[in-house]
């Protein structure tokens, strides 16, 4: 296994580590939660700059790591939820969004194309981060818990935007799907007349 595959499963092993952690009552387990979510976050960087840099992309990569990051968010944002830091109606429509641009992606692989991340993208995985971030230690700090409140919005903005443009390059990959049959224009046949054949229309 290579090292970018390596850094991805790191990721996924690190998921149940930090719900733990979040989930359970100790001193000062902010900083723990949080040190473990960013060096999560950082091996999603990471990864991918390493496989492109080496040349070690794989299908197993390209596959594992948006999993990874999904799970990652998804899990956090639900322990958020939990203990209270985040509304779950919020969580609700970002994990939504990324189940229904995964199927998206899903059938447009089975289509034979593939639908690049956007910038819109990159910038809403890095609000989440950042919102996460701000959350867990708003307990400790309350004007980052207003920061991460402000930033759980532009996320559910960017994560709207974002999904569209996703939506969007996925039709125009697909294409525009024929007309419907009663909508086709008139075609010109012959019939047997007595006096010649004679143009219809049906």
């Amino acid at each position: 296994m290579n090292l970018p595959n390596s850094l991805t499963i790191a990721r996924l092993f690190l998921i149940p580590l930090l719900v733990v952690v979040l989930l359970t009552r100790f001193p000062n387990k902010e900083f723990i939660a949080v040190a473990i979510f960013l060096a999560a976050s950082f091996t999603d960087w990471a990864d991918g700059y390493v496989a492109r840099r080496r040349r070690e992309v794989t299908t197993l990569g390209t596959w594992l790591d948006p999993v990874a990051d999904k799970l990652l968010v998804a899990s956090t944002f639900i322990a958020l939820v939990e203990m209270g830091l985040a509304p779950a109606w919020m969580v609700v429509i970002l994990i939504g969004r990324e189940l229904a641009v995964t199927g998206l992606r899903n059938v447009a692989l089975a289509k034979g194309f593939s639908i690049h991340v956007s910038g819109m993208g990159k910038v809403k995985m890095a609000t989440q981060v950042f919102a996460i971030t701000s959350l867990i230690l708003g307990t400790q700090f309350s004007f980052l818990g207003l920061l991460g409140r402000l930033a759980l919005w532009l996320a559910i903005f960017l994560a709207i935007v974002s999904a569209v443009q996703y939506c969007r390059q996925f039709w125009l990959q697909v294409g525009v799907p024929e007309k419907s049959s009663r909508f086709r224009e008139p075609v010109l046949s012959l019939r047997k007349h007595p006096e010649g054949d004679v143009p219809t229309q049906r």
